[in-house]
């Protein structure tokens, strides 16, 4: 076996695991609470936090494929990728926290101070994230340790995941003792301490093995490259529809528990028991895929997802049972879900470098992440948009109209486009004996 294809210690595996959950620190709380801190303790109009989170990531489209493209072309001792872990973790750290830190500002300071610190946060993330992602396509060729790897990778991921979702309202009720706005701060504090110890483990514990052949500066050629390699137009739209369906549930289950099922306590509860749920998906997804090739379980995965989801539109407001099994099973049934979809992507990027001679594993991975990116500020755009106008207002009862906007933004609209990303998947063309075959060539060429 060469080492381009080498199968990886468990320190190794375990080391780069740990970055993801570092991510989720931040992540996952953007995924779950922002758009809420934004509403209820920052003191935003649902409307303009929900734009603020489409518009900026206007500026994702820029410079998450710019991210890619230099930490493709970046040359250090440490390889291309591992250096950015070390480079961008503190002010990542430091932005983050001024995110979640409400000045003492009228109505249209504290605008442009979400503005001002939501986009430099994700321009942090960016930096950090999107050679950390591309890094899964430089460890190993090998697909079956790239699958192991993945969902290690997840399952550290919903591990920050459950940490953030159960432990964040606590801590902030903890820290603060009473005030909330700096609870949150205090609480933001300590996990970007926290994420950059795991950023460190990574660095210290990973090496870069897939190099590709020498290639000139050509942003242009990547970009041809990019939209020519047709599994990679697959999964970007794949990735999209799937992050919309996480996302639409996880952000509105903060306005579902409080405002329709009526117990807010509930919510850190229900979030740990899916987020468990998510990584016992993740860490059964290497022997699913003994069983089951990667697009035929994603497509069977995301059925499941779009009829438990629909299903769940019909559960009254008192069945805490049954929301909570749902939930569960519905998480159960995505947790596959990013260790098939990320290493899918590692195996265009040895498409594309198959097909053109060339290897832009940055620019491919920065995709998926701008995909992530899009469909979760999407994700809280649709939820910011449809609760002003169903007439939502913060800490207040709620109309009929603005409760059923919730439920549906829980059940109905992730079950469309669950349904969606079931039908796209349909369209992935790389099987298993197709990689094989890409797989062996390229080491013929090596």
């Amino acid at each position: 076996m060469t080492e381009r294809n080498s199968q990886l210690s468990w320190r190794e595996k375990l080391g780069y695991a740990a970055g993801d959950g570092g991510f989720n620190f931040f992540w996952k709380n953007i995924e779950v609470y922002l758009l809420f801190f934004y509403t209820d303790v920052f003191g935003l109009p649902a409307a303009a936090a929900g734009t603020m989170f489409l518009v900026t990531r206007i500026i994702d489209a820029f410079t998450d494929p710019a991210m890619g493209y230099m930490a493709d072309r970046t040359e250090s001792r440490w390889g291309k990728f591992r250096p950015y872990l070390l480079w961008g973790a503190l002010p990542l750290a430091a932005a983050a926290v001024l995110t979640y830190t409400t000045p003492d500002l009228d109505s249209s300071g504290k605008l442009l101070w979400a503005y001002a610190t939501y986009i430099t946060m994700m321009v942090a993330y960016t930096f950090v994230n999107i050679p950390y992602s591309a890094m899964l396509g430089v460890i190993t060729a090998n697909a079956q340790e790239r699958t192991t790897l993945t969902s290690l990778r997840f399952v550290a991921a919903f591990s920050g995941g459950v940490i953030v979702t159960w432990g964040t309202p606590k801590l902030v009720a903890m820290l603060g003792a009473g005030d909330a706005q700096l609870g949150w701060q205090l609480t933001m504090m300590i996990y970007a301490v926290v994420a950059c110890l795991l950023f460190f483990i990574t660095f210290i514990s990973t090496k870069e093995r897939v190099t590709g052949p020498p290639q000139r500066s050509n942003f242009a050629q990547d970009g041809k490259d990019l939209l020519a390699n047709g599994p990679w137009l697959v999964l970007f739209w794949l990735g999209l529809a799937v992050i919309m369906t996480i996302s639409l549930r996880n952000a509105a289950s903060a306005y579902y528990f409080k405002y329709f099922v009526e117990r807010p306590e509930l919510m850190g509860d229900f979030l740990t028991a899916c987020m468990i749920a998510y990584a016992v998906g993740a860490a059964s997804t290497p022997l699913l895929t003994r069983f089951w090739d990667k697009r035929t379980l994603l497509i069977w995965l995301m059925i499941a997802v779009g009829i438990l989801s629909a299903a769940m539109y019909f559960l009254p407001a008192d069945g805490i049972g049954l929301i909570f099994a749902f939930g569960i099973l519905i998480s159960l049934a995505l947790g596959p879900k990013s260790p098939l979809v990320w290493s899918m992507y590692a195996d265009t990027a040895d498409y594309s470098e198959w097909k053109n001679n060339r290897r832009a594993t940055g620019l491919i991975f920065s995709s998926a992440t701008f995909a992530l990116k899009l469909g979760g500020a999407a994700a809280a755009a649709v939820i910011g948009w449809l609760l002003a106008a169903m007439g939502y207002q913060a800490n207040s009862q709620q109309s009929a109209e603005s409760t059923e906007a919730i439920v549906w933004l829980v059940t109905l609209i992730p079950s469309a486009f669950a349904l969606l990303a079931a039908w796209i998947a349909s369209r992935y063309s790389l099987n298993s004996a197709e990689l094989d075959r890409i797989q062996y060539q390229l080491e013929q060429r090596a």
